[in-house]
Formats: structure tokens, C-alpha cells, sequence
């Protein structure tokens, strides 16, 4: 009987080892199927001889277009001419690259990781391209582009606002520009006067240009794929646009849509909006605020006139509180007051620009450098 207990004991013993030796496992299995499946996540999948094993940064909005299909849909929506050249902006191993080859005369394309411009020189050459294309290995923030004819470009989700703004503002001339964008980013530019979505981005881009969509992308179309799908809009510079200094239209949209839902008239009280507009339209008119810390009412500050500043439309002075109501007269009597900037059309702003300007109230320091125009897009989505 001793013996047989024995026997009984020992045996869950062992059942008792077997059982945590499979935990041990599966847990072992477990944790290396997560890993493997994070490898493959990192890892371009198609064409595995060109760059198999080739890690892709998410955080650098690595995120390569692997369908065919949406390819070709992408060059036709370009209008692609067999004379143009084209820009790419972030051609990664090449997919969207070989269709363009062969619908253009030639690619100028903008690439920063020295890995895939290593790839795209042997695929290119490989396919009997090399000549067609010309690659620019530099930051496209800090690159001066060639001459181009129309831009057709995967673009990298962390540069999408300050690169629209180069596109749309800089001094190249093109016919179009058909970029795949994040959906939301995508759907703020769309945006109109009216929509719940409409902000700076679209104010300031559509001021210069049209935008236009042409499809959705899902996020099940990119390797590795992206947390949000994307969609394509194709931006074409207007052949006619308002006499309006830029830096001035930059800094007049970045204080109205500040607070985009707040009645001008609201925003326009504010006392640190009075005095900055104060500060900065003394300096256009030849004056200087001696106290800026002055509360509204206190007229102690000094300011120098010049000879004929009494003919002047606006003699700038420096108490806050005047000045404060010479910008809501303004406001009131053109019937701007209780209206919100996310609900004017462009030439209501601009209009409300040119009634200030005139009366010498001012957005932008000419003393300063100008306004970088990759920071006069809002680069958060979540923006006002």
C-alpha cells in the first residue's frame, strides 16, 4: 500500500512537471510569434529580392503603396504628359517611381534615406530607366527644387503641412501637384467656409490654389500599414490670385483663426490681442509704444510722430483702450463684429485685411524676418 502511494505521488508529480513545461512553451511560442509578427510588420513584403529585411520607420512616415492598381489609378488622376518632368517627393523603394517613368519624360525624385536611394538606383537601372530619372538625396524641407512640370508624390505624414505650404507659396510654377495625404489631413484641406473643418490650413492654400479630391486609400494598402487611412487630392495653383502681401495674409489668418469659432469682435477685445496689434502697427507707422505692459486706459506711453502724421488716415496712438475702439468701429460698421472667421468666404477676409491695412492697423513686423512659410500652416491636425 506504502508502495503504491508512492507510486501515485511521483506520477502527479510528473503530470505536475509536464503541465508547467507546456506553459513554459506556449509562453516561449507566444513571445516569439509576437516578434516575428512585429519583424514582418517592419519589413517591405513586396519584391523580397530588392529589399528583403529592409526596416521601414513609421515615426519617418515610411509607408510603402504596395497595390498595383491604386498605382496606375494615382498616375492617371495625374494627367501625366509623356513631355513632363515630375517631382516625387519621398519615392521610397520605387513603386509609385516605375509608373511614372513610364508615363513621363522623366523623374526628379527627393529622398533623404540613404538605403532606399541605394534601392531605387538598381531597381531603376535594372528596369532601363536610369537616364529618365534624377534623384536629389537631401531633406525636401531644405532642398531648392529644379524645374518640374507637376508634382505626383506618396508624401510623409510628419511633413504634410510644411510641404504644401512650400508647394503652393514657393517659387516654382507647375500645373499640378497630386499628393497621397492622411484622410483627416485630406479632409481639412477640402474644407470650405461653413464646414466644421474649415481652419488655416484651407484658408491659406486655397487663397493660391484649388483642391480637388480624387480617392480614399486604405490603411490595408500600405506596408507597413499607417494607423489611419489616407486619401488623394490633387492641388492646381490658380492662374489668378488676390494682390495681398503674403506675410501679412499669414499673419492676419493666424490671429482670426486662433480662435476660429470666437466672434471677431470678441477676439479683437482681448487686451494681449490690442497690444500686440498695437506694438506691431506703431512700428509700420513710424511710431514706438514706450510702455507695453500698460493696462487699457493708461495713456502714459511715448510716441514719436512724424511731420505730416496728423494728416494721416490713422495717427497711431498708444493708448490701448482707443485703440482698441478704432479696430471694433471697424468691425462694427462694416458689419464684421458678431461674424466668425471660420464662416467668411476669401474675399470677406480679405476684405476685413484691407479695411485694417488702410486704417494703418497692421498683422506682421516688417522689422522682423519673414514669416517661415512652413510654419504658417498649422502642423497639429487638431489645429483650430
Amino acid at each position: 500500500m506504502i508502495l503504491r502511494l508512492k507510486n501515485q505521488t511521483l506520477g502527479k508529480i510528473n503530470l505536475t512537471r509536464s503541465y508547467l513545461s507546456s506553459l513554459v512553451f506556449r509562453r516561449d511560442s507566444h513571445s516569439h510569434d509576437r516578434r516575428r509578427r512585429g519583424y514582418e510588420r517592419y519589413v517591405g513584403i513586396e519584391e523580397k529580392k530588392e529589399h528583403d529585411g529592409l526596416f521601414l520607420c513609421k515615426s519617418k512616415g515610411q509607408h510603402l503603396l504596395t497595390n498595383t492598381r491604386i498605382l496606375d489609378a494615382i498616375v492617371r488622376s495625374s494627367d501625366v504628359r509623356p513631355t513632363d518632368t515630375v517631382l516625387e517627393i519621398g519615392p521610397g523603394t520605387g513603386n509609385l517611381t516605375m509608373k511614372l517613368l513610364e508615363a513621363s519624360q522623366n523623374v526628379v525624385a527627393v529622398e533623404l534615406d540613404k538605403r532606399m536611394v541605394e534601392i531605387l538606383r538598381k531597381r531603376v537601372s535594372d528596369h532601363g530607366f536610369a537616364d529618365k530619372l534624377t534623384i536629389i538625396q537631401k531633406d525636401v524641407l531644405k532642398t531648392d527644387f529644379p524645374q518640374f512640370d507637376l508634382v505626383v508624390a506618396n508624401i510623409p505624414y510628419n511633413i504634410s503641412s510644411p510641404l504644401v505650404a512650400k508647394l503652393v507659396y514657393g517659387s516654382n510654377t507647375f500645373r499640378s501637384a497630386t499628393l497621397l495625404l492622411q484622410k483627416e489631413f485630406s479632409r481639412r484641406l477640402l474644407a470650405n467656409p461653413g464646414d466644421s473643418d474649415f481652419n488655416r490650413l484651407a484658408v491659406n492654400v486655397k487663397l493660391v490654389a484649388d483642391v480637388k479630391f480624387v480617392m480614399d486609400v486604405s490603411k490595408r494598402e500600405f506596408v507597413p500599414p499607417p494607423k489611419v487611412d489616407s486619401s488623394v487630392v490633387m492641388i492646381t495653383p490658380k492662374e489668378m490670385i488676390p494682390d495681398v502681401n503674403v506675410q501679412e495674409w499669414l499673419a492676419f489668418t493666424r490671429t482670426c483663426f486662433g480662435k476660429k469659432n470666437k466672434t471677431l469682435g470678441s477676439m479683437f477685445r482681448q487686451k494681449k490681442k490690442v497690444m500686440e496689434l498695437l506694438s506691431l502697427s506703431a512700428g509700420r507707422n513710424g511710431s514706438k509704444v514706450g510702455v507695453m505692459n500698460q493696462t487699457c486706459g493708461d495713456s502714459d506711453s511715448d510716441v514719436e510722430e512724424d511731420g505730416d502724421g496728423k494728416d494721416d488716415l490713422l495717427c497711431l496712438d498708444t493708448d490701448a483702450s482707443m485703440f482698441k475702439e478704432r479696430v471694433i468701429e471697424i468691425l462694427r460698421t462694416n458689419g464684421f463684429e458678431e461674424k466668425r472667421p471660420a464662416k467668411l468666404s476669401h474675399s470677406e477676409l480679405l476684405h476685413l485685411l484691407s479695411l485694417f491695412n488702410h486704417a494703418g492697423i497692421f498683422f506682421h513686423d516688417i522689422t522682423s524676418l519673414p514669416m517661415d512659410l512652413h510654419e504658417s500652416l498649422p502642423m497639429d491636425l487638431h489645429e483650430s
